[in-house]
């Protein structure tokens, strides 16, 4: 790939921070924004801003039009069996969200259980935390290995009669593990199970087949893939959602409203009540475009490459220890330095022109297996280079010799 054409494509690369040229390795959190994403956001209000399904009107008809078809390239994006299963959230945390208030109020009684990992994401924690406290239910843990990756294989003897649901992530958010999620599934579908898929930090970095996973559920985020903030989709098998009462009520949502009763819309609209983000998700499906049109194995593999040369990198500077050293790693990395406090070293280390992330990066139960209160993390998208590596193993070396 050419990496600087594909830099070009993204103008907040083009500034200076500290009067020095912007590093961005804080991908993780939220990627940058090609232009065609840009320039999609401002031609749906400059030239279409309408409501979608609700007008008969031409603007209406047009967002309409615009909209859905953005839902149907992500059922091709991530090969689901129909637009009936995509839907359209405000990320990966409402999504999962939405499939735990659902969920439980379908299927989880007082003595019943849920199984997650000790390497999710707050967003996969404490949603199914507060289904336990309202409908007096027990949450299991997968523990973790040392080098970061989960165990699987206490996921037999956590199993039990009372199990309803398992939610794991599909990348560490915290550390870049890439999970055994397939076997997680196979294992938990034997034992009639469903599972939740929080893919949030691997849908941007490697294909993801729904059909193929077998999943029950898989959530992400629009922003962690090139596209706007604030729309996210969810994933579910058609035979699942119909299964599961309404998560939120209001317009879209129904088919006929009475003070008597009233019924609800069919898939996938009976998820989706409200006006939604319609100029984010008609952004989004340029954001699919990008991703097709590098190749998501081309852009794998130049992230690998990043990761491996970061690694070594890092490795060599004295005192400095990565935390997440499972083999399957998608390209983030976790680390800290001697006694250094994470937020001085990211200061120091902003001040150079370098944004990485530092804290626990809501994954406080990761650290605390370690031991630590955080770490500082790196990274890395298709438009990073070695060089910008290079200027962020510069700008550590200088903060360790300032905080030493």
């Amino acid at each position: 790939m050419d990496i600087d054409a594909i830099r070009k494509r993204f103008p907040i690369l083009n500034q200076q921070v500290n009067k020095r040229p912007l590093v961005y390795f804080d991908n993780g959190a939220t990627t940058q924004k090609p232009i065609e994403v840009i320039d999609s956001l401002s031609n749906y209000y400059s030239e279409i801003n309408s409501n979608v399904h609700r007008g008969v009107h031409h603007l209406s008809q047009l967002a309409t039009e615009a909209y859905e078809n953005s839902r149907k390239h992500i059922m091709t994006f991530i090969n689901a069996n129909s637009t009936k299963e995509i839907i359209l959230t405000k990320g990966t945390t409402d999504s999962i969200n939405l499939i735990a208030s659902s969920f439980a109020k379908a299927f989880i009684k007082k003595g019943d259980e849920i199984i997650v990992s000790e390497l999710e994401h707050h967003s996969n924690i404490v949603p199914w935390q507060l289904v336990c406290e309202q409908y007096e239910a027990t949450l299991k843990v997968i523990p973790l290995n040392d080098d970061g990756s989960i165990r699987v294989s206490e996921l037999d003897n956590l199993i039990s009669s009372r199990t309803k649901i398992i939610a794991v992530s599909h990348v560490s958010n915290a550390l870049g593990v890439i999970n055994p999620v397939k076997e997680t599934i196979e294992l938990a579908h034997k034992n009639n199970i469903p599972v939740l898929i929080d893919g949030a930090q691997a849908i941007a970095h490697q294909k993801v087949d729904v059909q193929e996973l077998d999943c029950d559920f898989y959530c992400f985020s629009a922003h962690k893939m090139y596209g706007p903030t604030g729309v996210g989709v969810l994933y579910g098998k058609e035979e699942w959602l119909e299964k599961l009462p309404p998560y939120q009520g209001g317009g879209e949502m129904i088919d006929k409203v009475s003070f008597s009763k009233t019924t609800y819309n069919e898939l996938p609209y009976k998820f989706e009540a409200g006006t939604p983000n319609i100029a984010g998700v008609v952004a989004f499906e340029k954001a699919i475009d990008f991703i097709e049109e590098l190749g998501i194995k081309n852009i794998q593999k130049h992230e690998d490459e990043l990761l491996k040369y970061a690694t070594e990198k890092l490795l060599a500077i004295d005192g400095l220890k990565i935390y997440g050293t499972a083999k399957n790693k998608a390209a983030v990395i976790s680390f800290l330095l001697n006694d250094i406090h994470p937020y001085d070293l990211g200061t120091i280390v902003d001040k150079l022109g370098v944004a990485i992330r530092t804290g626990n990066h809501c994954a406080q139960p990761v650290m605390e297996h370690f031991n630590i209160s955080g770490t500082m993390r790196a990274s890395f998208s298709v438009y990073n280079t070695k060089q910008e590596i290079d200027i962020l193993i510069e700008a550590i070396n200088t903060a360790k010799m300032m905080l030493s």
